[in-house]
């Protein structure tokens, strides 16, 4: 009837429920630190003539602080969100029976539920099959995640399945991934899995709900069948005020999340065999397929879906989904890159000159973009332009005050290349097994495949470059599994039948992104402070960013804006900033091309404050006077992220919407863990409206914070957190186009 384990070195939680249950502990010894109960022999006769006696007491056995289970039933529960899983009884079905916040009503989801599902050889399995229960197990992971893990096995004896769900200190999230072991003699094919499956009410839920796609930024109604933009999606019910946002942390192209598609049920996990690019993995008898993790949210009384993604959201993501921007101990704050609009005529001398311009306005990171070497692949170092090679240009760009960083492209390289040449077994081939460029039509370059020699090939060049050459940001580029440029889902994976880490294209696509993710792994195990700017191009989708990338990489350059009119450019800055945040951490949205030179480029710096400023152009340009304006500016930056960590936060500004010509937009970065302050951005974009009231909110109610002009510290105004919420001031902006930057400082008295 129930299970007693009796161990020196095993602790034991133990929750009973029936009062008086609990005062058998009076008689138990309990360890010095009075977290657990240690039963020993001696108690043993006792217990148990009061577990016969009050056999019909549920008696949960919890292993974890926010997991229980009997033998009938596994409660997920950390006091915000809860969810009850019902167990297989000897062979029967499996999967969650209640799931809604812990206070107030909740009416997504029925009580019976696929939990998961995934095809093997083209047979269906899901919860709702007859399964066995092996084993419940303690989950944790090393960012505070607690749970368990519950091991099945199939009615065919074929398969063993483990779900493991944890859960956080205060919030309303549950992270799930799905173990799948092939136990046939013979390799198996896995596709169409879904990590989460939970089934909706009725009708009213299904057309009466707002799906949030597009990073949770675009609403539509009806069914909807995600995509590659979908790391982050909610469904919302106004009318019920309840929601439950889908965080999806599958690698690109291979995302999949789903509300109301094919069935009334909200799907999260990896794309389908009948999608535009299929996942598929081979398992070999006795082998494992670990899945990308979902997580989900459940929230109640919530008029706005937005407000989840300002708090709860980016609370998780900073603090417990291990993101690799988190673990910087310096953020960066003003980065350069020669890029636009030198392109590749760069060399020895313009570098230098441009070097110490950047340096004298302020600039923190100095990137050499394209253009340094001799050719793609071989990536050794063009010596007509750079005759005394990286390593003293590195060196001098340290000398001035910056970190100094270069662009690689990651998996390409020339047919003129000497290792295209001697490996020609390591690129992509099409599907007349030809070698191809994935990237763009150019037949001067073909693309690795990373499921072969390649990854260890690039690695020891990058290695190289961050060990012996002193290199500390890595701009890494270019297609490594679909190309953003190419729009046949023909041009994509590796079709090669001899590689040897994939079988076919559609396994290319999961083992590709995998290696990658192991490259960058690898070279922050070298170099802990690396950081790593995989762009959009590599990530296979235009402006494409999501948490796969986000846990191996530090940084994702977004897009390319650049040219007059200016005004066009901060706002496309400013629309890709509001349109990826907060549902993606805005430092790491690399957004260029504003350049230095520019007319009205305080409005650059203003506008990329609201994401990670990076600055291209031509400083040399610059009037002497403008140096000491942007030294102000850096200087400014620096402080408020020495001050209050600003970087690591952003949210919207209540009232303010989606960037768009003729109105206001804005955004705040107030540090929400110390709430001590931090920066706002508020900008007019051709509004007819010469000033609007801002509202500041996620600051302590009773204290009072002073609001001040950015780069001149000029104090314009002194109210408490409650009063900068609810009555907020005004700014006024008498020019059509224009912005403003302003602190919020907690003050230690009135």
């Amino acid at each position: 009837m129930f299970n007693l384990l009796f161990c020196n070195d095993y602790v034991t939680y133990l929750y009973l429920p029936h009062p008086i249950l609990m005062m058998l502990l009076t008689y138990i010894d309990t360890p010095n630190d009075k977290t657990s109960v240690v039963l020993t022999c001696r108690h043993l006769v006792l217990f148990s003539w009061f577990l016969l006696g009050f056999c019909q007491a549920k008696i949960l056995f919890a292993q974890t602080p926010f997991a229980h289970w009997n033998k009938e039933e596994l409660v997920l529960n950390n006091g915000y969100a809860q969810r009850t899983i019902h167990l297989p009884k000897g062979s029967s079905s499996f999967g969650t029976t209640h799931y809604k916040p812990v206070k107030g009503d909740f009416n997504y989801f029925e009580n019976t539920n696929p939990e998961f599902s995934f095809e093997l050889n083209h047979q269906g399995y899901s919860g709702l099959d007859l399964w066995t229960l092996v084993d419940i197990q303690i989950a944790k992971d090393t960012r505070q995640g607690n749970g368990a893990m519950v091991k099945l096995l199939s009615a065919d004896k074929l398969v063993e399945v483990s779900l493991q769900y944890l859960l956080y200190p205060h919030l309303p999230i549950i992270r799930k991934n799905i173990s799948i072991k092939n136990l046939s003699d013979n390799t198996i094919t896995l596709e169409s899995v879904d990590v989460e499956k939970l089934s909706v009410t009725h009708y009213y839920a299904t057309t009466y709900s707002w799906i949030c796609h597009d990073y949770g930024r675009r609403r539509s109604i009806g069914p909807y069948d995600g995509n590659m933009q979908d790391a982050l999606l909610t469904i919302h019910n106004s009318d019920w005020q309840q929601g439950i946002v889908v965080g999806n942390e599958a690698s690109g192209i291979l995302k999949h999340t789903s509300a109301f598609w094919e069935e009334r049920a909200i799907c999260s996990g990896l794309t389908h065999k009948d999608g535009r690019y299929p996942f598929r993995k081979y398992l070999k008898s006795g082998e494992s397929f670990v899945s990308p993790q979902v997580f989900t949210v459940v929230y109640n009384n919530q008029k706005d879906p937005d407000e989840i993604l300002n708090t709860i959201v980016p609370t998780f993501v900073t603090k417990h989904l291990g993101i690799r921007f988190s673990e910087l101990a310096q953020k960066p704050t003003f980065v350069y890159n020669t890029w636009e609009p030198f392109n590749k005529a760069i060399d020895e001398k313009l570098v230098k000159e441009l070097a110490k311009s950047a340096a004298d306005a302020g600039m923190k990171e100095f990137i050499i973009d394209d253009g340094w070497s001799d050719n793609y692949g071989d990536w050794t170092i063009d010596k007509t332009k750079f005759p005394n090679g990286l390593k003293p240009l590195f060196d001098y760009i340290k000398s001035l005050g910056m970190k100094p960083g270069l662009w690689v492209s990651v998996g390409s390289a020339s047919t003129e290349s000497r290792v295209y040449k001697e490996h020609p077994e390591w690129f992509v081939l099409d599907e007349k097994q030809q070698p191809y460029n994935l990237h763009w039509d150019d037949s001067t370059m073909v693309t690795a495949c990373f499921s072969t020699g390649w990854k260890d090939y690039i690695k020891k060049v990058l290695m190289k470059m961050a060990l012996d050459y002193g290199l500390e940001y890595m701009k890494l580029d270019f297609t490594v599994v679909t190309s953003p440029y190419k729009f046949g889902h023909k041009n994509a994976g590796c079709f090669a039948k001899n590689h040897p880490s994939h079988h076919d294209r559609e396994e290319s696509y999961y083992v590709n992104y995998e290696a990658v993710w192991e490259l960058f792994d690898d070279l922050h195990q070298a170099k802990p402070d690396l950081f790593i700017d995989c762009t959009f191009e590599t990530m296979g989708g235009l402006q494409m960013i999501d948490y796969a990338m986000l846990k191996h990489a530090e940084g994702n350059w977004l897009s390319n804006f650049a040219g007059p009119p200016q005004e066009n450019v901060d706002l496309r800055v400013r629309n890709m900033a509001w349109w990826r945040s907060p549902a993606m951490p805005a430092t790491a949205l690399v957004i260029g091309n504003p350049a230095m030179q520019d007319e009205g480029w305080e409005m650059h710096i203003k506008s990329l404050a609201g994401a990670l400023p990076i600055m291209l152009g031509d400083p040399r340009k610059l009037p002497a006077k403008d140096f000491k304006t942007y030294r102000a500016y850096a200087d400014w930056l620096q402080k408020m992220e020495n001050t209050y960590q600003f970087m690591s936060y952003r949210q919207d500004l209540e009232g303010f919407d989606e960037p768009k010509e003729g109105l206001w937009d804005g955004f705040q970065r107030i540090n929400t863990t110390t709430r001590a302050g931090g920066i706002i951005g508020v900008f007019r974009h051709g509004s007819q409206e010469i000033e609007r009231r801002v509202f500041v909110k996620y600051l302590k109610p009773e204290k009072y914070y002073k609001i001040k002009e950015g780069i001149s510290g000029k104090v314009i105004g002194l109210m408490t957190g409650t009063n900068l919420a609810q009555l907020g001031f005004t700014i006024k902006l008498l020019q059509k186009y224009d912005g403003r930057l302003l602190e919020i400082a907690e003050v230690s008295n009135k």
